[in-house]
């Protein structure tokens, strides 16, 4: 894939959010806790109020904690409801949504923000209305720069589609093959289905980190 620079991305989800709170609506955003829900928090203007769930806003007080600048955030209590904070934005874990935590927050809208949202059919499967790809990793240009800028001859893929990328790389020339390793296979990494459980600060998301 090849990313949409990380401006185009937020403007959508900016414009996705006031959409929704003009049609009176909740905005949940689902993003990884720790990384992807700050990059959100710090790009993203503030045409609301923005909820955090559990997991989101204790990786937020650390970092508050150690100098960084966010915007203000309230956690999600058992008194939070869309009643009491309409048009408001709600970032929370993937496997959030689905879930009585999250159904709180009805009639809303849900979408995700990962590089897997540019990958066709998960978005369907998860039953999102919107998907937003936003990823921490190269794209396929960054990939192959990165690799030249090095100067290597010979180049170990792990961690995604390994085994395509390689052949790539040795049709270019370079001594490529997969190297296995505890990160598994991207069919192990994509977003599992929504977890059905009430907790409200699991400190661990998913397995991918798109």
């Amino acid at each position: 894939s090849r990313w949409q620079t990380q401006d185009d991305t937020i403007a959508a989800i900016a414009a996705w959010w006031g959409a929704n709170a003009v049609a009176g609506k909740v905005s949940l955003l689902a993003a990884y806790s720790f990384g992807k829900a700050q990059r959100l928090l710090a790009a993203l203007p503030q045409l609301g109020p923005i909820l955090t769930h559990g997991a989101v806003e204790e990786i937020n007080g650390i970092l508050r904690g150690q100098g960084y600048a966010l915007p203000e955030t309230t956690r999600v209590t058992p008194e939070t409801t869309a009643k009491t904070h309409p048009g408001a934005l709600v970032i929370a874990p993937p496997s959030a949504l689905a879930t009585p935590w999250a159904r709180r927050f009805e009639p809303a809208e849900e979408a995700m923000a990962s590089g897997w949202m540019a990958v066709r059919g998960i978005r369907r499967r998860r039953g999102l209305g919107s998907g937003f790809a936003l990823s921490d990793h190269a794209d396929w240009d960054g990939l192959n720069a990165a690799i030249r800028a090095t100067g290597a001859t010979r180049v170990l893929a792990t961690h995604g589609y390994t085994h395509a990328f390689a052949r790539w790389l040795t049709d270019q020339g370079y001594q490529a093959s997969p190297l296995e390793t505890e990160f598994g296979t991207e069919a192990e990494d994509a977003p599992a289905p929504p977890a059905s459980d009430t907790t409200d600060a699991p400190l661990s998301d998913e397995g991918a980190t798109k």
